[in-house]
């Protein structure tokens, strides 16, 4: 199944990849030679550390390069900002506070609610999505809580 991400995340994704093949594997692969080079194994805490960390690293290596075959990348000059949707900012107005929130929705692993992006999976990202400028959206939080916003400006 393939999963969106944006050209920034899946650069990011690659250099991770890069890392952890050219910095890292190596780096693990010389502990495990110095640790069987002292000697019985049997009883060798580092050479067992090291080799439990080889097995981390290659899985998260095996994770990222599923990651990167199967990502596709979203072209921001094609999104649509008549309606909210993955890559567009929306600025929103809490209809019970009257407060104004803007947030960027985002593929679930380019989430960084600091900087105000949302993962597009998110209960507040779902209950935006297809809506224009001008309409309202109820979303019922998993706590069971609703809040109402308003749509005030899409863009990218």
């Amino acid at each position: 199944m393939a999963s969106y991400v944006t050209q920034e995340g899946l650069d990011k994704m690659k250099a991770e990849l890069e890392q952890l093949e050219s910095v890292e594997r190596p780096r693990i692969t010389q502990q495990i030679a110095e640790a069987r080079d002292k000697g019985d194994l049997s009883e060798n805490a580092e050479y067992d550390a090291a080799k439990e960390a080889q097995g981390m690293l290659e899985m998260r290596i095996s994770k990222l390069k599923d990651a990167i075959a199967t990502s596709k990348v979203i072209n921001e000059a094609t999104l649509d900002t008549s309606k909210v949707s993955i890559l567009t900012t929306v600025r929103l107005k809490n209809l019970a506070t009257k407060q104004e929130q803007k947030f960027t929705l985002v593929p679930d692993n380019e989430s960084d609610l600091k900087s105000g992006k949302i993962s597009v999976n998110t209960p507040i990202a779902k209950g935006l999505l297809g809506k224009a400028v001008g309409e309202q959206a109820e979303i019922v939080l998993p706590n069971g809580n609703k809040l109402a916003f308003e749509v005030l400006e899409i863009s990218l």
